[in-house]
């Protein structure tokens, strides 16, 4: 089987508004990494940034299961003895919603140069207004 190399210039983008209300934190963020990787596109393949951009909105209002808004904990090193941060995931829904989704998206997509420039396609924000309007999004149904 042949690998198909897209050129970068005919690869098309799209914009998708993706709202975050009443969805479940992994289930949102895994469908969300799919679709900024590019893998529900036919021209797919690995070591090419095929995605979407992506714009989260509601992002203050997702949802966690179980106990998980105080079980799970995030961990921050600054990298001299004892400068373990530990934050728990209340705590940084309660500060910064955006966060939250950030580091859950990140943790799905490839930990390498790929990764992170696939990453700054995702835009996220805690109300339900963002200033991307110019790209005219589509709405992404979950």
């Amino acid at each position: 089987m042949k690998t198909i190399l897209t050129p970068v210039k005919e690869i098309e983008r799209k914009w998708l508004v993706v709202d975050a209300q009443s969805h479940v934190l992994g289930r949102l963020a895994s469908e969300i990494a799919r679709r900024l990787r590019g893998k529900h596109k036919p021209n797919f393949s690995t070591f090419q940034d095929t995605g979407d951009f992506i714009i989260v909105v509601n992002a203050e209002k997702v949802r966690l299961t179980g106990r998980k808004l105080d079980d799970k904990f995030y961990y921050n090193h600054s990298g001299y003895m004892g400068g373990l941060r530990t934050r728990t995931a209340k705590e940084i829904l309660a500060k910064s919603p955006e966060e939250l989704i950030y580091k859950a998206v990140k943790g799905m997509l490839p930990k390498n140069t790929l990764g992170r420039t696939q990453l700054k396609k995702l835009k996220v924000y805690a109300g339900s207004e963002h200033p991307h309007e110019a790209q005219k999004p589509e709405n992404l149904e979950l």
